[in-house]
């Protein structure tokens, strides 16, 4: 990105949400405007006493290859210029309006971190459950409970998408293989007690329209003692199916070397089932869930599918959606309740028709929840442009209070956390992980007050 003319700015800069979509932001802005000779100070607000957001509470703790990005995203903080404040909530610890009086710009980075809706009868029903809560759970996010219900044999998850795919693996996957990773020690032992042996995952639309990506689908046929049980009726299509990209050769081929293997005994089982559109979940109040009334679909083209007519009743005792998530909105912000994001043009926040000043968005809460890493970069990238753009042109309202805000949080007896506290927290999970009798990288801290006095008394200690 090329920023013209910078050398005179100096700004302050809030950021909400320090996960990558709020430390990329930090780190492009920061790029932009130093390369010109200006100077920008950020201030990177965030609800939890750690950073990275979903990155830490949102990947599974068996895919260590996705969360290699925590090495770059700690790259960026570590560097000093973009100033961790953690354990603040903005709309309740800190007004956003207090920010727009200390800063000349803020970014809001909250994401998606709750389920989006499924509107079918029974959806309610005890033991269905939302896949984001279960994710929070099994990531030791410190605001969900700490025992989750695995009590029934036979579960369905609904959704073809990576989300899908990393509930159903964990579902299914034998405990033992998980003790490397770094989940917490309640998970585990969740997990241990899990009496979970079937598996269901449904998909509306067939088997090269998944959203899973192809290394997500080889790796859930690497899990151990666990069958991929497949129905050839969902296969018939795809025999015959012209294949435009290698991305979808890459899935045919995996689809087919399952195929071909079929099952071997193993003791748990993860069925796969696509062309079903879910109709209403089975049950009542007292019983729970019993089972998933699905419509057989079929394809018609263009990756789209209609209704048969046809329903199958399938029997489970739980149901997870996991149908997409639904962004945070900001209390004082715009937000759009059908879409679930911040209203904005290419990051610039707008209320109706107007521009908020001096207001801009990015990541899952600007453009929703679809994308991966390298589309929250070019995400911030196009906002830093727009904030850039508006503070050569005179467009932002400058700060009307002076002092650093951490004194205003003192004031308030806001416990707030500090990058030298996380990298405090960061070595006990790490000594806990490597002290554990099954060593793993580390074991997640999971309550929030825990955490947060892990990380105050370390940021004394390091300061």
């Amino acid at each position: 990105m090329t920023v013209q003319n910078t050398s005179a700015l100096q700004l302050r800069v809030a950021i909400v949400g320090s996960g990558p979509a709020g430390i990329y932001a930090g780190n492009i802005l920061t790029n932009a405007v130093q390369a010109q000779g200006g100077t920008v100070a950020i201030d990177l607000f965030e609800s939890l006493p750690a950073p990275y957001g979903l990155i830490r509470y949102g990947v599974a703790p068996d895919h260590p290859r996705i969360k290699g990005i925590v090495n770059s995203l700690h790259e960026m903080l570590d560097a000093g210029t973009t100033r961790f404040i953690g354990n603040v909530e903005v709309g309740r610890d800190i007004a956003l309006e207090e920010l727009h009086e200390r800063y000349d710009a803020v970014i809001l980075a909250t994401g998606a971190i709750r389920d989006a809706a499924l509107g079918i009868p029974g959806i309610d029903l005890p033991r269905s459950y939302g896949a984001a809560d279960f994710v929070a759970w099994f990531d030791g996010h410190p605001d969900v409970p700490r025992e989750w219900p695995l009590a029934e044999r036979e579960v369905a998850v609904i959704g073809n998408g990576n989300v899908a795919l990393d509930v159903a693996r964990i579902l299914a996957k034998h405990a033992v293989d998980l003790r490397p990773t770094e989940i917490a020690d309640n998970v585990l032992a969740g997990l241990e007690a899990s009496a979970v042996t079937d598996v269901h995952v449904f998909g509306r639309r067939g088997p090269l329209d998944v959203k899973f990506t192809p290394i997500e689908l080889r790796e859930l046929g690497e899990v151990r003692d666990v069958d991929i049980v497949l129905a050839d009726e969902d296969f018939e299509a795809l025999d015959a199916a012209p294949l435009p990209n290698n991305q979808l050769k890459v899935i045919k081929r995996i689809f087919e070397s399952w195929r071909a293997r079929g099952t071997q005994g193993a003791s748990r089982r993860l069925h796969l089932h696509f062309f079903h559109a879910p109709v209403e979940v089975l049950g009542d109040e007292e019983q729970g869930v019993t089972g998933v009334r699905f419509e057989r679909t079929a394809p018609i083209g263009d990756n789209a599918v209609i209704g048969t007519g046809e329903l199958r009743d399938i029997p489970v005792q739980a149901v997870y959606r996991a149908v997409g998530y639904y962004g945070t909105p900001v209390i004082g912000a715009p937000f759009d309740e059908v879409r679930g994001v911040v209203p904005n043009v290419e990051g610039r926040v707008t209320d109706g028709d107007s521009p908020v000043t001096g207001l801009y968005a990015t990541g899952w809460i600007k453009r929703g929840p679809v994308g991966l890493i390298g589309h929250t970069k070019s995400d911030a990238m196009e906002t830093v442009a727009h904030l850039v753009a508006d503070a050569e042109a005179g467009r932002l309202v400058a700060p009307i209070v002076d002092g650093d805000v951490l004194d205003l949080l003192a004031e308030r007896e806001v416990e707030y956390t500090t990058w030298d506290g996380w990298l405090a927290l960061d070595a006990h999970e790490r000594e806990l992980g490597a002290t554990h009798e099954h060593t793993r990288e580390r074991v997640k801290v999971v309550p929030r007050d825990e955490q947060v006095q892990i990380s105050r008394a370390g940021s004394l200690t390091l300061s």
